[in-house]
């Protein structure tokens, strides 16, 4: 009776042991789902973003600058070409569109190098506008001079199911939008600390984001801008390697007690 008595006990002491095993090595499902309310008041409350301040450029970006009149002869010549305005892809505007090199400059056809470090979109499109008026232009020309980015270029990497660098041709553009172009995170992903690395004029900052939580519209890094750098750590169920889900992670525990038990039959042969 003790023997069977022992037995049953030291096999109620292992399977509880699995069953932790099991517990542990999974994903929870709280990690997987985006913008979760923690805080019981702001359920069903709205959420006021944080107010987005204009981007001011920088070195490497490139952006695109259509010019129109009356007469579309008298503006031709401060086009870079006809196919500037035609192309939407990625090599066209690199081409075509205006890159700020490393002193804050672009080229313009005709009016030469202007100094654009720092402005924001409507700030260019008023140089501009200001100076085709001053040296140019009269006022009965109807001048009408565009802005835009060239699109908002980002890289991300890590746990993600599409990494690389990627370019969505958007005025704004959200860290979900961004993962959501990429094939979202992996389950292995760490969505509560997802790290935006970000360049400023003073120079790189990193924040670490949880996607997880609803209050993640307020942040200031909701929004990506051009060339952020997207890295999702992996979750320590991935260096475990036991395994995602249940099923995963008992097939794994199988494995692992019939290499036990064949290993044992051996050395009691020897």
């Amino acid at each position: 009776m003790f023997a069977i008595f022992f037995k049953m006990n030291k096999f109620i002491y292992y399977s509880l042991i699995v069953i932790g095993f099991l517990f542990t090595s999974c994903v929870p499902t709280k990690d997987l789902i985006y913008l979760q309310s923690k805080d019981d008041k702001l359920v069903n409350e709205p959420i006021h973003q944080t107010v987005l301040k204009p981007y001011r450029l920088q070195t490497n970006d490139v952006i695109s600058i259509t010019i129109k009149a009356l007469d579309q002869k008298l503006v031709a010549m401060f086009s870079s070409s006809e196919s500037a305005e035609k192309s939407k892809s990625e090599i066209g505007l690199y081409f075509d569109g205006y890159t700020i090199d490393d002193h804050g400059n672009i080229r313009i056809p005709v009016l030469g190098d202007l100094n654009v470090l720092g402005y924001t979109i409507d700030e260019v499109r008023i140089l501009v506008e200001k100076r085709l008026l001053e040296e140019y232009f009269n006022k009965e020309a109807n001048i009408f001079v565009t802005v835009k980015l060239a699109g908002i270029r980002y890289t991300i990497n890590g746990e993600i199911a599409g990494p690389g660098t990627k370019t969505l041709y958007q005025d704004k553009v959200t860290i979900l939008e961004a993962i959501a172009n990429s094939g979202d995170i992996t389950v292995t992903g760490d969505r509560k600390s997802v790290s935006v690395i970000r360049q400023f004029p003073h120079g790189i900052e990193m924040h670490d984001i949880d996607l997880t939580d609803l209050k993640v519209l307020q942040s200031p890094y909701y929004y990506i801008q051009p060339n952020d750098y997207i890295y999702v750590k992996p979750l320590k169920q991935k260096t475990w390697g036991t395994g995602t889900t249940g099923i995963q992670s008992l097939g794994t525990v199988i494995t692992l007690l019939s290499v036990a038990t064949t290993t044992f039959l051996l050395l009691n042969r020897l």
